[in-house]
């Protein structure tokens, strides 16, 4: 029987689900539940749609063999936004809940990839464009224009002149974006090498990246904090359990410095104040709350608001790139036209 399963159940390359796949399946098993199914019903369910069996079976495979919800859904290649979330129901056992939340969460990660590919769409054509223009001005019109005027010493030193310009903002303009790919690649192999505490003192470099990310921590710490106090587990339980979870190492390593914190007697507030990817407003709720129930009360409320303050922010960064994008490109296009017209003013004035 478990030869069985293994051969023919369980699929023996599995096929990564599209993000718009995922956020389908996890609206379906949402509303299967809310609908009254138990689990393992839902998930029978799911079954009806042929591209949703391979996952399921997957799911289901692992929940029978003893894996968490979370590791469930990971195996079967779901997106770690999803398996983060899923991860604390192992503690509140709220699954619902938990789903709801990240079905929201994950919504928006596609919506704003979505808009964003949409918006670089257009900027990444011109830019193609600019480029071919740019190569075909360097090779063709300024050595043209050099053979032309090379009888005139000084427009022939403006034609070189402007050659070298060309040259160098050409050479700049492929630097930059190899630079940014390959410091894309790198980081994404090495990052899972880099301590935390040095990943930490990067974001700190980052002048824009930095405060996403202090959003986006500070969102996920008020969020999952909240989430377990509603249990009725004590402050200290819910430090140890986010710090032994892995899918956030930057809450994670947090929760451990907090954790000493509290068995060296001070106040939690103190090491909030002090962490850089964690807002002040969050050490203020924490000062001001002696009691759990507003204290849940008021991360759950703060985690509502710097959402929207996220989606804002995210917003307004997107629809700047083709705006900023065409200003760069206008004035690369005035750099390059008054380059090739220096020279026929120089001449002019010869005449």
């Amino acid at each position: 029987m478990d030869l069985f399963q293994k051969k023919f159940l369980i699929p023996s390359r599995r096929i990564k689900l599209k993000k718009e796949t995922q956020l389908l399946y996890l609206s379906r098993l949402l509303r299967l539940l809310k609908n009254g199914y138990s689990l393992l019903d839902a998930l029978d369910v799911m079954k009806w749609d042929n591209q949703m069996v391979e996952p399921t079976t997957i799911i289901v495979h692992a929940l029978k063999n003893g894996n968490t919800l979370d590791e469930a859904f990971e195996q079967a290649s779901f997106n770690q936004t999803i398996t983060t979330y899923l991860y604390f129901v192992r503690v509140n056992g709220d699954i619902q809940a938990s789903l709801e939340k990240c079905t929201e969460m994950f919504q928006q990660r596609i919506e704003f990839t979505a808009k964003f590919q949409q918006t670089i769409r257009y900027p990444l054509v011109l830019l193609v464009i600019f480029s071919i223009l740019l190569y075909f001005v360097k090779n063709s019109i300024l050595p043209s224009f050099s053979n032309l005027f090379s009888a005139n010493n000084e427009t022939s030193s403006t034609i070189s002149l402007s050659l070298a310009i060309i040259d160098m903002f050409g050479t700049f303009i492929w630097i930059s974006i190899i630079s940014v790919f390959i410091s894309l690649l790198i980081w994404k192999f090495i990052r899972h090498k880099i301590s935390i505490q040095d990943q930490i003192k990067l974001y700190q470099r980052i002048p824009i990246y930095r405060n996403y990310k202090r959003i986006q921590t500070s969102f996920l710490f008020a969020t999952h904090f909240s989430s377990l106090l509603k249990t009725g587990i004590s402050i200290k339980d819910i430090l140890t359990i986010m710090s032994n979870q892995k899918q956030l190492p930057i809450l994670s390593y947090y929760s451990i410095l907090m954790m000493n914190e509290l068995n060296r007697g001070h106040h939690i507030s103190y090491l909030l104040s002090q962490s850089f990817l964690l807002e002040k407003q969050i050490a203020h709720i924490f000062q001001k709350n002696a009691d759990i129930h507003a204290l849940e009360k008021d991360l759950k409320i703060y985690a509502g608001i710097i959402t929207e303050e996220l989606n804002h922010k995210v917003t307004k960064a997107i629809t700047y790139i083709q705006p900023v994008f065409f200003v760069l490109l206008a004035g690369f296009i005035v750099l390059i036209y008054t380059t090739l017209m220096w020279p026929m003013f120089q001449l002019i004035k010869t005449i």
